[in-house]
């Protein structure tokens, strides 16, 4: 979703088919197996994968795309090879002092923590999934180096990483984070501001910055996601088989320079391709209508272009070839993951894909605004959190297919208690279903927005601790 105020058939080319085609026969022949890798829920609940559905069924290219009558040969071998000496070397990690003092975090004696033990599913005892396991938890930097304008872009530049939340993101920021015993961090990025020329060439101060504050992270020992965020627009990439093309032509360009950069990180960086794919602009943007035409069509440009991010990404070379990647359906929600059309990109590295998805439910209670009535998370409330996990976990977990819960949170309503509860009963659902959470943080705590703040980053204190404690108490 775009959160300024407190939180946003085309046959596939024909040379992409035939590399694909390729590298399906090669693993055949190998006796391979090849790797695939928000709101509220709708009443249209796919089933997702039938009984004695494989891994690799969920794993194919899609040829449903309408025909636009143009065909183009893609340029990412010659964009990569334009930036190759811009290849940064791998940050040192360090010690950190991750004991919290009393002054960094707010708490209230007036609500308690409950600690659900919940027996945890069978997971598929695979690489992909202890990786996941390893993420365990985390938070998002957000309304920071996603915030975008739209107007005039040029002169932008660094401004724009406080334009939203209001704070520079200093190294002690990410340091209260990894001392609040979270080990994943995501940090949300737009890049169509800072770009220049027909292939997108990202200014070199957004890119070093970025890179700046991921060094931050991964020198804590996090796990650091970095992505394409709010970058949908026509004039950038846009799901449709209209736009195909030209947002083919932006992920390839806006890929080949991150993957450039980051090419000698270790497996601890995380590329995902996208936020939150969808028809901006459109009465489907946030909800998807399965067996519509043009929703059809958006998953299968979804798909088409969650391709060509990993195309591109594991033609990079170094790390790169192996690195984890997270790739969304629509609108990265639950629905768009459990899609009878979404499937996972084809990759040459095995079980190095993960499904990224966001999903702030019970809507009502976590990301509507409030109206008096839905301050309380509620019986209702469980069964839509058992109901998403257990989805997740059939469609993808059980079958050995790692989902990250990207983006999640409940917004404050002054109603803390709730919040609390929702947090612990989601968190620890999740974790009994191997689904690591990650927090929406927009730095958010006043006024009549999506107030989703826990670390007052201006202050550097923990204003919600109490949220933070409801999620540590439910993992290991």
């Amino acid at each position: 979703m775009k959160r300024q105020n407190g939180r946003e058939n085309v046959q596939y080319k024909i040379r992409q088919v035939f590399m694909r085609s390729v590298l399906m026969l090669t693993v055949l022949l190998c006796g391979c197996s090849v790797a695939p890798g928000q709101g509220g829920v709708s009443n249209n609940r796919s089933e997702g994968a039938g009984d004695g559905q494989t891994y690799n069924e969920l794993v194919s290219v899609s040829d449903n795309v309408s025909d636009n009558g143009t065909e183009s040969v893609s340029g990412n071998e010659a964009i990569l090879s334009r930036y190759e000496s811009v290849i940064s070397p791998m940050p040192p990690q360090v010690e950190v002092d991750r004991v919290m003092t009393e002054g960094q975090r707010v708490e209230d004696s007036s609500v308690t923590v409950p600690v659900y033990e919940m027996a945890r599913r069978e997971l598929p005892a695979t690489e992909a999934m202890a990786f996941a396991e390893a993420m365990h938890s985390g938070w998002n930097l957000g309304n920071t180096f996603d915030a975008v304008t739209e107007g005039e872009v040029s002169g932008a530049g660094l401004a724009l990483e406080t334009s939203w939340c209001g704070a520079i993101t200093t190294r002690d920021v990410i340091d209260a984070v990894a001392a609040a015993g979270y080990r994943t961090i995501r940090i949300p990025v737009s890049w169509h501001n800072h770009v220049s020329g027909p292939d997108f060439e990202i200014a070199d101060s957004w890119m070093d910055r970025v890179q700046e504050v991921v060094d931050y992270a991964y020198a804590n020992g996090l796990y650091v996601i970095i992505n394409v965020h709010h970058d949908i627009d026509k004039d950038y990439y846009y799901p449709s088989s209209e736009y195909l093309d030209s947002s083919t032509h932006y992920m390839e360009c806006i890929w080949a320079q991150i993957a450039a950069r980051f090419q000698n990180y270790g497996e601890r960086l995380i590329f995902e391709s996208v936020n939150e794919p969808r028809l901006v602009g459109t009465s489907y943007e946030w909800n998807m209508t399965a067996g519509n035409a043009q929703c059809e069509d958006a998953v299968a440009c979804i798909n088409a272009l969650n391709q060509t991010f990993v195309d591109v990404v594991r033609r990079s070379g170094g790390n790169n070839a192996e690195r984890y990647l997270m790739v969304p359906g629509y609108a990265a929600s639950v629905d768009g993951a459990l899609h009878e059309e979404f499937v996972l990109p084809l990759d040459s590295a095995e079980n190095r894909l993960m499904v990224s998805t966001h999903a702030y439910s019970p809507y009502d209670f976590a990301l509507q605004a409030p109206n008096g009535e839905n301050a309380a998370f509620t019986d209702a409330g469980v069964g839509t959190v058992d109901w998403i996990m257990n989805a997740l976990y059939e469609r993808y977990v059980s079958r050995g297919i790692p989902v990250v819960m990207g983006e999640f949170g409940a917004r404050d309503k002054d109603n803390l208690q709730d919040r609390i509860n929702f947090t612990a009963y989601y968190v620890a659902t999740a974790w009994a279903h191997g689904i690591p959470c990650l927090w929406w943080d927009n730095n958010a705590f006043e006024g009549d927005g999506e107030l989703f703040g826990l670390l007052n980053r201006n202050r550097l204190e923990w204003t919600y601790w109490d949220l933070v404690n409801a999620m540590m108490s439910q993992l290991p």
